[in-house]
């Protein structure tokens, strides 16, 4: 590949408001402002606005009224669909195209004002931002959940992560309690990240016990996970990317400190939780993490940093598992602090992560690896950044063949059942006293097929604070519900 043509990133931007009222196209024209102010007199060679899917209030063409107030003239302007791996899978798709010399330069954005909606601040869409044409829709649309989870009250992503902790604290012999205490040793070196990140909405170094005891200001939300663990959606934040070409870069004069794109891949895993053969295991990571470095020509053990999707404790341990780093990988999980600690700003979080990621790197070279996921770490992206050119140029990793192997994997749901089956995986989701309220889980028949089901209402006294991996059940109607069999 032409040296010229190798994708870069020029310049970054973020930024946190904690004060004053915003609306999400502000606050994202903000960090983008700040973005290209790093790469000055690039802005005219922007062919392509990418807004990451918001869920705050925004323009029909967020991606058109950005460039509008940023006095850009793109070619093109696109929005994508929902899901956290959108930030990394737009980084990757610009790159592939800078590569392959059909783009010159593109902006990247998102934000969410979701702390000013939720106080009833947010200041709304501008006049001059309507009247344009909606921007094209870019990424997979699909529903994350199909009719056996939504039977089963299986919507909130608290409550489906919850379960796929479960396996994974099933598997090493622990309860509700002990994973919680285990979970609070892990994560608290996340809350040490996000005390040194100036853009972190929490940054307040916390504990392994303050983040596992659960109390008035740390409640059990869904089984083992309290307040504390969770992502956080309540913030106004905002980020922005600049993705070009070394030479477009090298003409400008901002091609020092530049981060190169190494190596980017995609996969995605069985789609309805429902249908997963093992639900405390991430396929897809595992192969687009596998194909990001085999295209980059490097192994996992010469990556000095990562950012691993946190969304909930269990993504991260699949990530790391899938990954083949222990635990106690001494280079750690995360460049920002997490989404519970840094800030989940709905689907543009790992953009964060990206601009905090090529940051480091610029301070401190070598290589990093970034992932994001969407939905119920159903949709994966990886992207894989450096110092030094990648020797064999930018170079997607193939998932197709491992793809293939994950989608023939799906285990056959079941619409309906009755009688015997035992769970794969379970929670028991409480309300804001602290008692019980739901019992979701997903079970297998004797015959091989997957249902998901809740508990009869009688049920959840005895099902709180226990393991329910393993156990036996009885499935009722008429929509699947059950009770613990004997």
């Amino acid at each position: 590949m032409d040296e010229d043509r190798t994708p870069v990133l020029v310049a970054w931007g973020q930024c946190t408001e904690r004060d004053r009222p915003m609306s999400a196209l502000a606050l994202m024209a903000r960090a983008a402002e700040s973005c290209l102010s790093g790469a000055p007199g690039l802005a005219r060679a922007v062919e392509q606005v990418s807004v990451v899917h918001v869920l705050s209030p925004v323009p029909a063409a967020p991606a058109a009224a950005l460039a509008r107030r940023l006095g850009l003239a793109p070619q093109r302007t696109e929005v994508s669909t929902i899901g956290g791996n959108s930030p990394q899978w737009l980084v990757n798709r610009a790159a592939a195209d800078v590569a392959a010399g059909r783009l010159s330069a593109a902006l990247v954005a998102g934000a969410e004002v979701q702390r000013s909606a939720k106080l009833g601040l947010e200041a709304g869409v501008e006049p001059e931002d309507e009247g344009l044409e909606p921007d094209p829709v870019v990424g997979d649309d699909r529903a994350g959940v199909g009719r056996a989870e939504l039977d089963a009250g299986l919507i909130a992503p608290v409550h489906v992560y919850a379960l796929f902790e479960s396996v994974l604290a099933h598997r090493a012999g622990r309860d509700p309690a002990a994973q919680r205490l285990a979970l609070g040793a892990l994560m608290a070196p996340f809350t040490a990240v996000a005390a040194a990140q100036p853009a972190a909405w929490f940054p307040t170094p916390r504990t392994p016990e303050e983040l596992a005891e659960l109390g008035p200001d740390n409640r059990l939300v869904a089984e083992p996970y309290p307040k504390r663990m969770c992502a956080v959606l309540g913030v106004d934040q905002a980020a922005a990317v600049l993705v070009t070409s070394l030479g477009v870069a090298r003409r400008a004069k901002v091609d020092e400190g530049a981060v190169f794109c190494l190596s980017g891949a995609e996969a995605n895993d069985v789609w309805f939780p429902t249908a997963r053969p093992d639900p405390g295991t991430s396929p897809a990571i595992a192969a687009a993490g596998r194909a990001a470095l085999e295209a980059a020509g490097t192994g996992v053990d010469d990556v000095a940093a990562f950012d691993l999707y946190s969304c909930f404790p269990c993504a991260v341990q699949m990530a790391a598992d899938a990954l083949g780093l222990g635990l106690d990988d001494a280079r750690g999980f995360t460049v920002t602090g997490g989404l519970p600690y840094f800030g989940g700003p709905g689907n543009d979080y790992t953009l964060h992560a990206i601009a905090t990621m090529a940051e480091r790197l610029r301070r401190t070279g070598g290589t990093g690896l970034v992932t994001g996921l969407g939905w119920y770490a159903t949709k994966h992206a990886v992207g894989l950044y450096g110092t030094a050119p990648p020797p064999r140029g930018w170079r997607p990793g193939d998932t197709a063949a491992a793809q293939a192997a994950i989608d023939a994997g799906a285990v056959e749901i079941a619409s309906d059942a009755l009688g015997a089956a035992t769970v794969v995986a379970g929670t028991v989701v409480a309300g804001r006293d602290g008692a019980p309220t739901a019992a979701p889980v997903i079970a297998r028949l004797p015959d091989g097929r997957q249902i998901a089901a809740a508990a009869e209402e009688d049920q959840l006294g005895s099902l709180a604070g226990q393991d329910l991996v393993g156990r036996r059940i009885t499935l009722t109607g008429p929509l699947p519900r059950f009770r613990l069999a004997g």
